[in-house]
């Protein structure tokens, strides 16, 4: 072959590369899509018995928890619900006492009983027992459908910027109200001196998080960089939540490594507050895990509540994940002994990548 033969061949085979991995690009966003789009369908309330009950696992998996780890399984009967902690799935470094893996049962059982109605259903959920386990009992109901249970499939953490409009009196009252419950209240911080004040501790624990090694190591272990890594485990934050670009998980690996640090997420960090309406501060009369868990389901409930509203938000928990800093955050509130449990910014603005979830069968027990 002569060297025009060569070159040629050359391009041919770099322009056939190219193609492939666009076209396999496409299938990674197409299955991820359709992942994306199965788990989150309306809820169908022609649904009884069992298909009503398995309807519910589906609500209760839709919940928020810390790095969309999942830590849970149900065991699910006629007349009731169980959700136990799946320790296999905990966060050690950044949630060490499990505080926020209880949170996350509390979330879940709250879509239940949010969804519940739906199906002509009332659930009633009893106290955290000594094995972490959460029971919700079902009894029948008038059907009743409602904006919150509505809202279930549609609720995410939108970790872009948001526009700076204020939200408005009346729809910060009904925020409030969702986010109280027992033993658990919510501090609405909308004045920028108060915001400010509250944005400098979430700085300060994220350049703690990101100096710590193990802290790093955990957070990697839960990215999932591209559509493929995502759609494989059905857990873990998908880089396009964050309103990062997908890549190849090798190359995510090496660009985190290389790029992402402390001022970086820092910058981040002081953008997202100043571009939100508010903070949303939660906070438990004891700290013990029946109150984690109240404060899970008064996390969802304001959550349901924003999400019926129009209004995006997220988890900006580095304060309450370091506990120097839990203390000076507890300190800065006049909170005493209490625990403050997230901070959470709201605001407007658009819709992000949704994260994945596990298939049911994999949560069932």
């Amino acid at each position: 072959m002569n060297r025009r033969s060569v070159l040629m061949a050359g391009a041919a085979a770099l322009a056939t590369s190219a193609s492939g991995a666009v076209l396999w690009a496409r299938q990674d966003i197409g299955r991820w899509r359709a992942a994306a789009d199965a788990i989150r369908q309306p809820l169908n309330p022609e649904l009884t018995g069992r298909a009503a009950i398995a309807e519910l696992v589906r609500c209760a998996t839709l919940a928020a928890n810390s790095h969309n780890t999942q830590p849970w399984r149900f065991v699910a009967r006629d007349a009731d619900i169980t959700i136990a902690p799946d320790f296999s799935r905990r966060c050690p470094v950044v949630d060490p006492d499990d505080h926020h893996l209880f949170a996350s049962l509390g979330a879940a059982a709250e879509n239940i009983v949010q969804a519940a109605p739906v199906f002509g259903l009332s659930a009633t959920v009893r106290a955290v027992g000594e094995d972490g386990r959460v029971r919700i009992d079902l009894v029948p109901g008038a059907p009743e459908p409602s904006e919150l249970a509505a809202a279930i499939v549609k609720r995410q953490c939108c970790r872009g910027l948001y526009d700076s409009r204020p939200v408005p009196a009346d729809e910060l009252q009904r925020l409030a109200s969702a986010g109280r419950g027992d033993g658990v209240d919510i501090l609405l911080l909308t004045e920028p001196a108060a915001v400010d004040a509250v944005a400098s501790l979430v700085i300060a624990g994220n350049t703690a998080q990101f100096a710590d090694p193990s802290f790093l190591a955990e957070l990697k272990h839960w990215l999932r960089f591209g559509y493929a890594d995502a759609v494989a485990t059905g857990d873990g934050l998908f880089a396009g939540v964050s309103g990062n670009p997908a890549l190849p998980a090798p190359v995510g690996r090496l660009l985190f490594d290389r790029v992402v640090s402390a001022d970086s997420e820092n910058a981040k960090c002081r953008a997202q507050i100043a571009s939100s309406a508010g903070l949303a501060v939660f906070v438990s009369d004891h700290d013990d895990r029946g109150h984690w868990l109240a404060a899970g389901r008064a996390y969802q409930r304001f959550a349901l509540c924003a999400t019926a509203l129009g209004i995006k938000h997220a988890f900006l928990n580095q304060p309450v994940e370091v506990p120097q800093q839990r203390h000076r955050l507890a300190e800065h509130l006049g909170l005493g002994l209490r625990r403050p449990d997230f901070i959470v910014r709201f605001g407007y603005g658009a819709d992000m990548p949704r994260s994945l979830r596990r298939p049911i069968a994999d949560v069932l027990v």
